[in-house]
């Protein structure tokens, strides 16, 4: 017997301190081992990555880095982003609370009948300790580095919002250039066109013009109004946008812009390989920090069908008269150790620990997703960045072609070797290409903000706002 109790010591002691979480292994990236080479262009050999690259060196527009450091300091998601974090930080530590004795003082007083059928009357005061669970097999713990992950990954949320966030603003900012750009060469076009009516209707009034050239002189002009009125919303519309992003509304003092063809975005942004994703996108680590949560939480549930061991025991003084307990008390203490092991649960730990590891399995398929979404991410925006520029410089080209043959035919009209439906026709592809470059012009420099975002850029050590 005594041998056995020996033995049963023993193993207690070597199971004390021990952890049931199964060993974490990363599962492998479900994804090609690098993005599309025709679709990367050779970059410096020190280039640095965009992860590595600060929002204030990746922009050069002052009015652009004013916008962005508001929305940094305003904007309403980056406050519950901030505060979700100190929420997880306050639930872990109320989690490690667990892993010592919660220590109590107080004072209690009981009265009653004994045998003889007098009343008796007992007081104590002194520190007390109830229900501490001696942690052998690791449950607390494992509880603890679950919670410790949730923080973490609250951590690498709040980088993704700030990235986010960074981008929407750039983005917005030069959807609001873009309509700037379109509202001026619309209000031109439309100065053109009602000339061009005004013309048209002296030559009607005079039999030298058709009723077919008064019409679709009448339908430009009637068109370059609607564009203005369409235009005109938009642009408010994107400004209502750019002030919720910014938490506030526009400042009248913002320093002087550069316009959408100067804005000097790096366009040579190194992209790595697809299993660099892991460690410069915030959003990846969340997901990894989720999956480290569920496999801890694995840990507690194993713990769960092993013997739950619980101290609870008190110390001070003790007298049958309440004035004279602090001064002529006698000492008086109690220790209580409990052991309870379970025998039958109805399946309960059992389904626990089922639930434990199919949350696990979900996150490693929720972690898998993420990295699969950003390599679509980065793919797409390198895409982008690799046709649109050839783009950019075919519209460009239109452009110039397009405004050549309207001097031409302003020229022939002028001498009378073009009719007025040639000059009209002129005007309409002059506006539709001037459009065009415009809004690829915003595309292409939208894309580039995107990109630096897919790769991790927007987050660095220390440029996260103060709150």
């Amino acid at each position: 017997m005594h041998k056995q109790r020996l033995a049963a010591l023993s193993a207690a002691l070597c199971l004390a301190g021990c952890s049931f979480i199964p060993t974490y292994e990363r599962p492998a990236a479900p994804v090609p081992a690098s993005f599309a080479a025709e679709a990367q262009p050779a970059a410096p050999a020190s280039a640095n990555l965009a992860a590595d690259t600060e929002w204030q060196a990746f922009f050069k527009d002052a009015r652009l880095k004013r916008l962005i450091d508001l929305a940094l300091q305003n904007n309403r998601d980056m406050r519950v982003a901030v505060l979700n974090i100190e929420q997880t930080r306050a639930k872990l530590q109320v989690v490690r609370a667990d892993e010592l004795p919660t220590v109590n003082a107080g004072i209690a007083g009981a009265r009653g009948p004994v045998a003889s059928g007098a009343i008796s009357s007992t007081y104590t005061a002194g520190l007390s300790v109830t229900a501490y669970e001696l942690d052998f097999f690791g449950r607390v713990r494992a509880l603890s580095q679950a919670a410790l992950a949730q923080v973490l990954g609250t951590e690498e949320a709040r980088k993704t919002v700030q990235m986010s966030l960074i981008a929407s603003v750039a983005n917005t900012y030069f959807s609001l250039l873009a309509d700037d750009e379109l509202l001026q060469v619309t209000r031109e076009t439309l100065v053109t066109r009602q000339e061009s009516l005004r013309l048209t209707q002296l030559k009607f009034d005079n039999e030298a013009a058709s009723r077919l050239d008064l019409s679709q002189a009448q339908s430009l002009l009637e068109g370059a109004k609607v564009a203005l009125a369409q235009l005109t919303r938009q642009r408010a519309q994107d400004e209502n946008a750019l002030m919720l992003l910014l938490g506030q509304p526009l400042p009248t003092d913002l320093p002087a812009g550069l316009p959408l063809a100067a804005q000097g975005l790096m366009p040579d942004l190194p992209t790595g390989v697809p299993s660099e994703l892991l460690t410069r996108r915030p959003d990846i680590r969340q997901a990894e920090q989720q999956l480290l949560a569920n496999n801890a939480s694995i840990g507690a549930a194993r713990a769960a069908f092993f013997p739950r061991i619980t101290l609870t025991g008190s110390a001070g003084v003790a007298s049958s008269d309440l004035e004279q307990l602090f001064t002529n008390g006698t000492s008086a203490w109690t220790f209580v150790p409990q052991l309870l092991t379970p025998i039958f649960d109805a399946g309960r730990n059992k389904a626990n620990l089922e639930v434990a590891k199919v949350n696990r399995d979900i996150a490693i398929a929720q972690y898998e997703k993420s990295i699969q979404s950003g390599f679509r991410e980065v793919a797409d925006a390198l895409a982008g960045r690799a046709t649109l520029g050839e783009q950019l410089r075919a519209q460009t080209a239109q452009l110039q072609a397009e405004q050549t043959r309207m001097m031409l035919t302003n020229m022939r009209f002028a001498q009378g070797a073009a009719n007025s439906f040639d000059v009209l026709d002129a005007q309409r592809s002059l506006f539709a290409a001037q459009q065009a470059v415009v809004q690829v012009q915003a595309l292409q420099v939208q894309n580039l903000v995107t990109l630096y975002k897919v790769l991790g850029g927007g987050w660095t050590e220390g440029s996260h706002p103060k709150y």
